[in-house]
């Protein structure tokens, strides 16, 4: 593992760097006991030997046992405390990154699927708790028991040490060669996971299409197929695991064979007592287990590699839309609503054509304004211009003379209430998908909002009234339903400025325009920017701008536009046509 990657481990453990040294000094104990124990034992049976005693045998099995018996609960206690570290960081891990994924713009999540997401912030992280608990403890077991066995070996007898550790050199070699080959295969068995995790998130929410085109057949091969690669990228990493393992184990065991075989002829010699011959078994075969861990623990160190890369590679994705070091506060009471635009430009990443080319507007106060213009237009990218879900450049977009890049984001998008072209519901009650802006909203506010998105009398249709749970993304509900829900949303939290992108598309012109005339109409008028292709609503708003490949090209009322030889006068004459010939 590189130094970057331990310098990342060592940055996880740290908050709980007690708990780590605490398991780390009773794995030392647990070494010290198991170093001791074997030379009592060469003691009893040296003893024993020359001058044979009851009470000495009593004596000698009472003292091994209760330093075994020590052992085991100092070895308890640092699995404890090294397994808890774990379980801790995969904690503050999970904390970390979905914290960290809330502070990502929209268009990180364009690019990363959700199923990848998923994947490494629940198998990544727990391949991480796995090094941090097994890996460490083994890895601090298997240090200490070398560190204090070896010398003690020495000590006995010199010869029959370098015999019994004669084969540890072919183990260093083997796990060295199958190390690259343990990544590889790891790092595809997670790939794999994420693509069938993506399948199933797709799958799960658009279920009603799969049913609709009768795809099941087509789902369930292209599951299958995924599913047959994962499975195939276990198998190859199973093999080779199944592989290294027991040649691990098995060249571990010779060492305890080298010892068998010169120690019996040292003994008949009487240059080896039998009390020595044994202590170096019990030493060889305390060496055998920490050495067949290897294996395991080179795997969850591979695991760990893997997912350590794949996890920083969230973690280190910084922000491009955030707060500046010298970031504006606005409070949402003062805000006017002024919006103003200056040479708005914005070019997608990856675009050659700008999807907004120079824009020029002021929109005052209490002003509802529609924007039309044909698909693609740049309507959509204006919308989320404003609240900086894009992220555009330094002084083009105002709001009350105040540049939008450097007002904090927070006081920003708590000032414009947005309400996208995607109306997304949360699988809660509608009264809590209603005030999810303002969470502790009394049910009379939920009300009085629902009421000005003609969405109430609806809900009191239904069983539970507001008390009723709509399905995932609010699939329970029809399409005018769930966008009036989605605009009493954003009306409950009362914001001076509220957006509706194409929010009202699947809901009948007359309802579309009386809604609008109500945001219009008050004492406390909002700013109100309607982009939508209902021209009936459009044509009731103070004002009209159409776009037209990202620009501007014409401006006013509708009674001023519907006389101008232009693009307005096209679509108005479109959707006059469309009323005629509609059916019905």
């Amino acid at each position: 593992m590189s130094h970057a990657r331990l310098r990342t481990l060592a940055g996880y453990m740290r908050p709980h760097w007690r708990k780590v040294l605490m398991g780390i000094l009773s794995l030392f104990v647990v070494n010290a006991l198991g170093v001791y124990i074997p030379l009592l034992i060469r003691d009893a049976l040296d003893e024993l030997q020359a001058t044979f005693s009851f009470d000495r045998v009593i004596f000698y099995s009472v003292w091994i046992i209760g330093l075994a018996s020590a052992m085991w609960l100092v070895r308890m206690s640092s699995r404890i405390a090294l397994f808890g570290v774990g379980r801790q960081v995969e904690f503050d891990l999970k904390q970390k990154i979905f914290s960290h994924l809330l502070t990502l713009e929209p268009s990180y999540f364009a690019v990363n699927t959700p199923g990848d997401l998923i994947s490494r912030a629940t198998s990544d992280v727990d391949n991480i708790r796995r090094l941090l608990g097994f890996a460490v403890l083994s890895l601090a077991n298997m240090v200490f028991a070398y560190s204090l066995t070896l010398p003690a070996m020495l000590g006995i007898d010199v010869r029959l040490t370098f015999a019994a550790l004669a084969v540890y050199p072919c183990i260093l070699i083997l796990v060295q060669s199958f190390s690259r080959r343990l990544r590889n295969q790891q790092l595809q068995v997670q790939q794999e996971t994420a693509n069938l995790s993506d399948l199933i998130q797709e799958d799960m929410s658009g279920m009603a299409l799969i049913k609709i085109y009768a795809q099941e057949e087509n789902e369930r091969r292209a599951f299958g197929g995924l599913n047959q690669k994962l499975l195939s990228a276990n198998l190859r990493l199973s093999k080779t695991q199944n592989t290294l393992f027991p040649l691990l184990r098995g060249l571990a065991s010779l060492s305890q064979l080298a010892i068998l075989m010169l120690g019996t002829g040292m003994i008949a010699n009487n240059t080896l007592s039998v009390g020595d011959f044994v202590a170096l078994l019990l030493f060889a075969e305390r060496l055998v287990f920490p050495t067949a861990l290897l294996g395991f623990t080179i795997t969850a160190y591979q695991r760990g590699e893997v997912s350590i890369d794949r996890l920083e590679a969230i973690l280190s994705t910084e922000p491009k839309i955030k707060d500046e070091a010298d970031k504006i506060h606005l409070q949402r009471s003062e805000v006017r609503g002024w919006l103003c635009a200056q040479n708005l430009t914005y070019v997608y990443p990856g675009a050659d054509v700008p999807a907004l080319e120079n824009i020029r507007f002021s929109i005052e106060p209490g002003e509802t304004v529609a924007i039309v213009g044909p698909i693609g237009s740049g309507k959509s990218t204006l919308a989320n211009a404003l609240p900086r879900l894009l992220d555009i450049a330094p002084g083009q977009l105002f709001l009350d003379g105040q540049d939008i890049t450097k007002i904090r984001l927070k006081d920003l998008r708590s000032a414009i209430a947005y309400v996208p072209q995607e109306s997304f519901l949360f699988s809660t009650t509608i009264k809590n998908n209603i005030r999810y802006g303002d969470p502790i909203a009394e049910l009379p506010e939920v009300e009085q909002s629902a009421k000005q998105a003609q969405i109430h009398a609806e809900i009191l249709n239904f069983p539970q009234q507001y008390k009723t749970i709509v399905g995932e993304r609010g699939i329970t509900l029809s399409g005018g339903q769930r966008q009036r829900t989605a605009l009493a949303r954003a009306l409950l939290v009362d914001a001076p400025v509220l957006i509706l992108d194409d929010s009202l598309s699947s809901v009948d012109n007359q309802t579309a325009t009386e809604i609008l005339r109500n945001l219009s109409e008050g004492t406390r008028r909002k700013t109100v920017l309607f982009i939508s292709h209902q021209m009936s609503a459009a044509a009731s708003a103070d004002r009209i701008l159409v776009l037209d490949q990202g620009r501007i090209v014409q401006t006013g009322t509708h009674a001023e536009l519907v006389n101008q030889p232009g693009l307005y006068q096209s679509l108005w004459e479109k959707h006059k046509l469309e009323q005629v010939t509609e059916p019905g």
